[in-house]
């Protein structure tokens, strides 16, 4: 799929994402999509912080040989996506997961343009985004939710009304644990500085959407649930919810970019614990940097403040040793299950999960 790319005449340009690295080799056009490589780190992020104080080992490349196979069983759904394949290293050729005997880091991508609202007068602007606009980014993150557990921002989001459960297309008010069928899908904006959920009306109109494209999306995310919760069955999980990106080709044809399926873009869970960052989540809960952050986005919505990072009083903790080990072995531990090979040296996924239980029982997750 990469033969049409003159390799010599690439420039790169890097752009360093909280979790991700984007090497941009051939820049994307208002008529043509360009190319660019992924480089998965060890980073990790929460809250919409961005980079967290510490690594957790090996998850990049898990997450990369995770994405890479969600990637491909999409294509065969026949669901279009950025995706051209796994590389070992920067010389080596772009390959599929079933060719690979050890995990990779890089992944190769088809790139469109990021054009970003202005913000003006404490609002943004998406005045940009018209049904003409072709080769972009939708401004959208796309959510289904196959089950609403406990803490999730939607009961807030009902409590206070700003929405209602006819609205979210529900017949009834939700209950916390609650199992949807089908599945709630809900939509949020993806290039402000702090994620605001969205009607379906206003994800339409900021993004350039007409009906028709409108219903696509939403089929295609559906599509993308049903598939992601085929996968997590075959590897013990339960597909709770998750979210996706989707973008505009040169000739308006809507593809899945960025990545989807992994246990960064997913809420899995294993019997009664989760298998995602949601473990780092739980933890950060509890500590007076999440209440910092709480108070400081609350302030800067209040005083129209883009950046509400400045308005935190506090910096994170480092997640307590057992518990980093812990994540770490079940990022390696859910891409072996799902590829069904063992790529990274890691204990079952039921041996992991019966590891936290012991460790949270007894009181292992001290800072």
């Amino acid at each position: 799929m990469l033969a049409h790319w003159p390799i010599g005449a690439f420039h790169t340009l890097l752009h360093m994402g909280s979790v991700k690295d984007l090497t941009v080799l051939e820049a994307s056009k208002a008529d043509d999509t360009g190319l660019g490589r992924f480089f998965f780190s060890d980073r990790y992020s929460v809250f919409d912080w961005g980079k967290m104080p510490d690594l957790i080992p090996n998850k990049g490349a898990a997450l990369c040989m995770i994405a890479a196979y969600c990637f491909e069983q999409a294509e065969k759904t026949g669901i279009p996506t950025h995706y051209f394949g796994i590389k070992d290293d920067l010389k080596s050729k772009s390959k599929n997961t079933v060719d690979s005997t050890k995990p990779a880091h890089l992944m190769e991508v088809e790139l469109v343009r990021v054009i970003r609202p202005t913000f003006e007068l404490g609002k943004y602007d998406y005045s940009k985004f018209t049904s003409n606009l072709t080769n972009y980014l939708l401004p959208l993150e796309l959510i289904y939710r196959n089950r609403l557990l406990p803490d999730s921002s939607l009961f807030n989001r009902l409590k206070h009304g700003d929405v209602t459960f006819q609205q979210l297309g529900l017949n009834h008010y939700p209950l916390p644990g609650e199992t949807l069928n089908p599945a709630l899908l809900d939509v949020s904006t993806k290039l402000e500085s702090k994620d605001r959920y969205l009607s379906w009306e206003e994800a339409q109109s900021i993004s350039g959407l007409t009906e028709n494209e409108l219903v696509e999306v939403k089929k295609i995310l559906l599509k993308v649930d049903d598939l992601i919760t085929e996968v997590a069955e075959k590897a013990g999980l339960t597909n709770e919810d998750g979210k996706i990106e989707i973008a505009f080709s040169p000739y308006r044809r809507l593809m899945i970019v960025d990545v989807f399926g992994t246990p960064d873009e997913c809420r899995f869970k294993y019997e009664d614990v989760p298998v995602s960052k949601e473990l780092a989540r739980q933890f950060y809960r509890k500590t007076e940097w999440y209440e910092a952050v709480q108070q400081a986005t609350k302030s800067a919505k209040e005083k129209g403040i883009t950046n509400w990072k400045e308005l935190c009083t506090l910096q994170p903790p480092l997640l307590p040793p057992a518990l980093k080990e812990i994540i770490s072995e079940m990022y390696m531990s859910t891409a072996n299950a799902f590829l069904e090979k063992r790529l990274f040296n890691s204990p079952s996924l039921t041996e992991v999960v019966e590891k936290y239980r012991l460790c949270a029982k007894n009181g292992g997750f001290l800072t």
